[in-house]
């Protein structure tokens, strides 16, 4: 499959800490990613540094044959990278619905809720008050809505019963089957590996594993996570 986005020699620093040290990985158009490690492996400062907002130290960001390493978080947005951070990331003091608004424009809200049902029950609730389940399905109706063409997703499952899991999982597969390129860190990695392409593993700010997720679901989440 052909690479939608290329990282090459990425190294991302934290004044005089460096958190990524030349970090190499291309993802997939059209497919799920799972990018695993343990806590302070890396991830989330990968994540938001493919997102724009930290910036890379040295390295090079490639989206769809352009160098997008020196665009803004807001060039990147409209070229269609879309980050869910870990926390969810929905406008708490909004209804669902104007949540839905925002990511809707003026096209319909109609494909979010066929997606998630759940939500059409929420539509006058405030989304600060909604379970995290519910509030993470909100989040990920934004790439339903907007024409999103990468969706870096930041721990899908967290602290999820593995009914709702199982739900974000299934409408995240089905993104990646319309053509967008999905990028999931997880820390629990089961769910995600059954369901990527492609699979990545960060140690201490290095790629401890490139390969194919069948290999890491076999070896049992083996030693590259310590």
């Amino acid at each position: 499959m052909p690479a939608a986005l290329t990282v090459r020699g990425l190294r991302v620093r934290y004044g005089p800490v460096e958190a990524l040290h030349g970090v190499d990985m291309a993802f997939p158009d059209g497919a799920v990613t799972a990018l695993l490690g343990r806590n302070g492996a890396g991830r989330s400062t990968l994540l938001r540094t493919i997102a724009g907002l930290l910036p890379a130290a040295a390295g090079h960001l490639d989206w769809r044959g352009r160098d997008i390493t020196g665009w803004t978080a807001s060039e990147r947005a409209r070229a269609g990278l879309a980050l869910i951070p870990d926390g969810h990331g929905v406008f708490g003091g909004l209804p669902v619905r104007d949540n839905l608004r925002v990511f809707a424009g003026t096209g319909p809200i109609d494909p979010a809720l066929d997606a998630f049902p759940v939500l059409r029950q929420r539509l006058g609730q405030r989304a600060g008050t909604l379970s995290g389940g519910e509030q993470q399905m909100l989040a990920v109706a934004r790439a339903i809505l907007r024409p999103s063409r990468l969706l870096l997703l930041d721990e899908l499952s967290q602290g999820l019963a593995p009914r709702v899991v199982a739900q974000l999982y299934e409408v995240v597969t089905a993104l990646a089957a319309d053509h967008r390129t999905v990028v999931l860190v997880e820390q629990y990695a089961g769910e995600a590996l059954r369901r990527a392409d492609v699979a990545y593993v960060l140690r201490r700010g290095r790629v401890a594993f490139a390969g194919e997720p069948a290999e890491l679901l076999a070896a049992g989440h083996p030693s590259v996570f310590d």
